[in-house]
This record gives structure tokens, sequence and C-alpha cells, in this order.
């Protein structure tokens, strides 16, 4: 018997708003943090990585520097109308403001200097108890698979996906892109009203 892949998780827009929500109360580094993980999927180690002169506010700009052999790109910070929980720009003004340390990293530990990759997971997963979510719902990996999905959701091509997310293939960004049944029912369902 052939046994299929467990689909990947990933929070739905409404997880996520409350993800972003519990992030803010808690800190500004957590809510610039985990929301620049989400909007340019990110992993730990690129979101800790990432350093002061890679955010241009002046022309709302980020430079992302992947890892595992993806690409390095230069993204927009965008705001979403309506959503200043979505509003990048806001979110880094606010860390900076907040921000007390020489270092060249944009996110920095408490004790100062480069935050690791454990303590920006401990982080995480502390917001994410703190926003509600179930325990399986509090791995920071989940933000980049969150990002495909939303974009799926919202019909995205997979190009547009897949250079969002940074990867050199198309079969990479696919492991990231999820539909439920009832997407996938209502996709099939205008394609044919359409076809017929």
């Amino acid at each position: 018997m052939k046994r299929y892949a467990k689909p990947m998780t990933f929070l739905t827009p409404k997880e996520l708003l409350a993800l972003l929500k519990a992030a803010r109360e808690h800190s500004t580094r957590a809510w610039a943090s985990i929301l620049l993980a989400y909007k340019h999927g990110l992993r730990c180690s690129e979101v800790c990585e990432l350093r002061l002169d890679d955010v241009d506010l002046k022309s709302n700009q980020i430079t992302v520097r992947r890892k595992k052999g993806s690409m390095t790109n230069v993204q927009n910070l965008e705001k979403i109308q309506g959503q200043p929980l979505l509003d990048e720009a806001k979110a880094v003004k606010a860390w900076l403001a907040d921000r007390n340390d020489p270092s060249p990293y944009l996110f920095t530990s408490q004790k100062g200097g480069l935050l690791d990759r454990s303590a920006f997971f401990r982080l995480f997963q502390s917001v994410a108890e703190a926003a509600g979510l179930p325990k399986g719902k509090r791995n920071p990996h989940l933000v980049k698979h969150s990002l495909a999905s939303h974009m799926v959701a919202a019909g995205s091509n997979l190009a547009f996906i897949r250079q969002s997310l940074g990867h050199m293939s198309a079969s990479s960004t696919a492991r990231y892109c999820h539909v439920s049944d009832e997407q996938a029912a209502t996709e099939a369902r205008k394609a044919l009203s359409t076809t017929f």
C-alpha cells in the first residue's frame, strides 16, 4: 500500500493575525521579526542574519539573502490596507526606535549582538502560545508555509510564489503550496463553468 506524504501545516489568516497581535503585545522585536518572516518567507536563520543595511526604509525595500541554495532578492516592505498588523515599515521602525545595540544585525538578542536561531525559535513559540495556537502550530517555519498557502488561496501564479519564497526551482515551491479540498472543489467548479 502506497503511503502519502502528510500535508504541511500552515496558519489560517485568522491564526496569523492572532499571532501578529500577540507578537506586537510581546515586543516590537517579536512583531517585526515574525512579520518579516511571514511576508518574505524567511527561515529562522534568515531572520536572525538580516542586517541593518538590508533594510532601506527610504525606498521601503528589504534585501533577503537566503540559505540552502535559494536566491537573494530585493522585495518591497508592504502595508496591507485595513490590516495595521501587516504594516512592515511601521513594525521595523517601531523596533528600531526600541533597539539599543551597536550590532550590524537587525534583530539583536536581549544580551546584545546577533539573535540566534534558538532564541528566535523560543520567542516564536512563546508568542504562538500567547496567541492560543495549538502545539502543532508553534514552529516558526509555519509562517513560510503560510505565505505560500495564502498566495495559493488568493490565486497567485506558482512563479510569483516561487519568487516570493526565494526558491531556485518550482519543485521546491510546490512542497509549500497547499490547498484544501474545499478550495480545489471551488476552483474546479469555476474552471468547469467557464469551460462549459
